[in-house]
Parts: structure tokens; C-alpha cells; sequence
């Protein structure tokens, strides 16, 4: 029995045992194909859910691009920032930064990008076009490729744009018997919070002194406590004394 070890649970795996969870089989009856599919697509929805909130994505992965001198860089699979073939644009954009590529070796030096938040931030720039050392950057969520601005716009060659965003949990699954290649605390996760999500499509209610709510909640704060990553407090320039310069660091503190 593959449940036995994490590494070798299968998508069909996973599915059975949330009917049983849910109360729409029991132990020892085998769900028909079409329940198992509904289960199968129940979970892929879930995990596509699950991946746009930050303390249920247990990554973060950045994305760079050697600036060209555009004013814009597209984001997704097979985008200037690509993301990789199967996955989606990512929803946001979590920090950036920016790489001096020329005359920084060995020791390229990172610059942190202001991230504007909406578009109407974006609107309040007057000369958009302008050509010089970037200090943010906005993103704009389309579909299917999201687009990121920089403002102002880096020379060509020089720079290289780096974005960061949350990992893509494996929201797709190819047939039943596909492995899942998750960290363990998820499959708790997945079973007890994809069981929930069936009862409606059964007509299953809950009742008191019910379990599986408890059980389901429970599972997903293991996984936010697992993931959770909390930046230190930076407080708004305007409120900080002005800065004295490091000689030894670059930076002023």
C-alpha cells in the first residue's frame, strides 16, 4: 500500500481516502471512477487556491533578466522571466531587486526595488520612458503573462532584473497513479481539507461533535507554522533620522 510512504502516495491514493473521509464510502468499498475523478479535480483546484496564499507555499523562487533596455518584461511560462513549462503567471510579486552586472566582479552588488503595490501608483509617473538607475518596479497580474514595469528604465546589458514569488505547488496531475512531490506535513493537509470540500457535492453535513473541520483546520496551520517567514520591521523613510554612511558596507543606516 503506497499510503505507507509518503514518497510513493499517489494522486488515487489520496482521492479514496478523502470519500472515505467525507463519509461517502467506507472502509473496504471502492469509489466509482467518475467520484474519483471528481475528488481529482477537486484537489487541483485546491492546490491552485492554495498557492496564491503566502503561508501555505513553503518557497519562494526568484526569476532575474539581464536588462535590454526595455521598459517592460513579460512573466510566465515562456516569458523573459520564465517560469517554466506547466505553471501559470504568478499573482504577485513578493520583493525585487536589482544586479549590477558590469563592472561589479567578482562581487555583482544587489539593490532592493521599491515594489509598487496597483496601478494607480504606477499612473502617478510622470516620465515613464525615462533612462536611468531603476529604483522600483510594478506588476501587473495579465493573463496568460504577466508584465513587470521598471521605472526608471535600465540601460541595456547593465542591470539584471530580479523578481521573487511564491513557489507553484503541483496543481496538475497527469493520471491518478502521479507521485506527489510535496513536504509531508501537506498530505494531512490535502486529505482532511479536500474531504470537506466533497461534502457539499454529496449533500453531507456536518454534526456535532464532528472531527473533520477540527482535523482540517488543524492540518492547514502545521503547514502555516512550518512556512511561516516574517521580513524584519523597516520603518517609512520620512520617519528615520538622515542616514549616516558606511564606508565599510555601502549602505547608509
Amino acid at each position: 500500500m503506497t499510503l505507507l510512504d509518503p514518497a510513493a502516495t499517489t494522486l488515487g491514493d489520496l482521492c479514496n481516502e478523502a470519500l472515505k473521509e467525507c463519509g461517502y464510502i467506507g472502509v473496504g468499498q471502492t469509489p466509482l471512477a467518475e467520484d474519483l475523478n471528481g475528488a481529482w479535480v477537486r484537489l487541483q483546484w485546491m492546490l491552485q487556491q492554495w498557492e496564491r496564499k503566502r503561508w501555505l507555499v513553503y518557497h519562494l523562487v526568484d526569476y532575474g533578466k539581464t536588462s535590454t533596455g526595455a521598459q517592460t518584461y513579460t512573466m510566465g511560462p515562456g516569458g523573459d522571466l520564465d517560469t517554466g513549462a506547466g505553471s501559470v503567471r504568478s499573482a504577485k510579486v513578493e520583493s525585487a531587486f536589482l544586479r549590477q552586472l558590469t563592472q561589479s566582479q567578482p562581487n555583482q552588488i544587489d539593490y532592493p526595488l521599491e515594489i509598487l503595490q496597483s496601478r494607480e501608483d504606477y499612473n502617478q509617473i510622470a516620465l515613464k520612458q525615462l533612462s536611468s538607475f531603476p529604483g522600483s518596479i510594478f506588476y501587473d497580474a495579465a493573463w496568460p503573462l504577466g508584465v513587470v514595469y521598471t521605472w526608471p528604465v535600465p540601460q541595456s546589458a547593465i542591470y539584471a532584473v530580479h523578481v521573487t514569488v511564491l513557489e507553484q505547488l503541483p496543481a496538475k496531475f497527469a493520471t491518478q497513479a502521479t507521485v506527489f512531490n510535496l513536504p509531508y506535513e501537506y498530505y494531512n493537509g490535502m486529505l482532511y481539507n479536500l474531504a470537506l470540500r466533497l461534502r457539499p457535492k454529496y449533500q453531507i453535513g456536518t454534526y456535532p461533535g464532528d472531527p473533520l473541520p477540527g482535523l482540517a483546520k488543524d492540518a492547514l496551520n502545521v503547514i502555516r507554522g512550518a512556512n511561516v517567514q516574517i521580513a524584519r520591521l523597516r520603518m517609512p523613510a520620512d520617519l528615520l533620522r538622515p542616514g549616516i554612511y558606511n564606508i565599510f558596507s555601502d549602505r547608509s543606516y
